[in-house]
């Protein structure tokens, strides 16, 4: 049987220092893997549980292209969602089964095979489906990456997606997912999603009223990621400080305590 769970949540920046500083240092991820790719560096960080974070930067050069776009057209902000299966063929298929074509499909590498959903096929986000056989490369921590804050567990990521009905067939049939809960909040319809590691995933869909001033965007997309902090309430200056680097990030954050 094909496992799949939700790995990780990748962010674009320019600016490395701001998401060591918010995701590290204020809410407790620990180094957990990264290196150079064609274009790009990329760095991983773990919490105590749900998924882990994963901060992207163009290096430059042709194959930087990609990634240039999306920071020149967006500015910085959430770029994916990675899924890790055991058996990308088998991935593949189940979303073939769906009516969606995979874009980028790469299975040549004995070590990493990866394939993408378009967002419009998404729901409003680059999805990743990826096969790695063999450790990650795991260089040193990066010199300006702060010590852990108190430990957070990334409890969701919250999506808006119109076609909630469509968005929970791709994420259970096609990758995975078990429905933990599903049903209307006033005029919102909502789905809780789970994954055998411990991930989450929320969709909202189903209200005109989805907007900025509800912490959503008013189309499909990532709306916001939620951590909680079991022991310690997060100190003013934590809060302040979590405001600033998340505005300069592009991403919207919940803190649980």
């Amino acid at each position: 049987m094909i496992r799949t769970v939700l790995d990780h949540v990748a962010v674009a920046t320019r600016t490395l220092r701001d998401g060591w500083e918010l995701f590290g240092g204020v809410l407790g991820g620990s180094w957990a893997a990264g290196g150079n790719d064609a274009g790009f560096w990329w760095g991983q960080l773990k919490f105590r549980a749900g998924a882990k974070i994963e901060m992207l930067t163009p290096t430059g050069g042709p194959d930087a292209a990609f990634l240039e776009r999306f920071l020149a057209a967006r500015g910085p902000g959430p770029h994916h969602l990675n899924f890790s299966v055991s058996d990308i063929g088998a991935a593949l298929s189940r979303i073939r089964a769906l009516g969606i074509e995979p874009v980028g499909v790469s299975l040549d590498s004995p070590t990493w095979k990866e394939a993408f959903i378009h967002p419009r096929d998404a729901h409003g986000i680059v999805i990743q489906v990826a096969q790695q056989s063999g450790p990650p490369p795991r260089p040193t921590a990066p010199s300006d990456l702060p010590p852990p804050g108190p430990a957070t567990d990334f409890e969701l990521a919250e999506l808006h997606a119109d076609d909630i009905s469509g968005a929970i067939r791709l994420y259970t049939e096609a990758l995975g997912g078990d429905v933990v809960s599903h049903g209307a909040n006033g005029a919102e319809q909502v789905a809780d999603l789970g994954w055998p590691n411990g991930t989450r995933i929320r969709l909202v869909g189903g209200s005109a009223s989805l907007g900025a001033d509800a912490g959503r965007p008013a189309s499909d997309g990532l709306a916001r990621l939620r951590f909680a902090r079991q022991n310690s309430a997060f100190s003013p200056r934590e809060l302040s400080l979590t405001a600033t680097l998340s505005h300069r990030l592009g991403v919207t954050l919940v803190l649980d305590d």
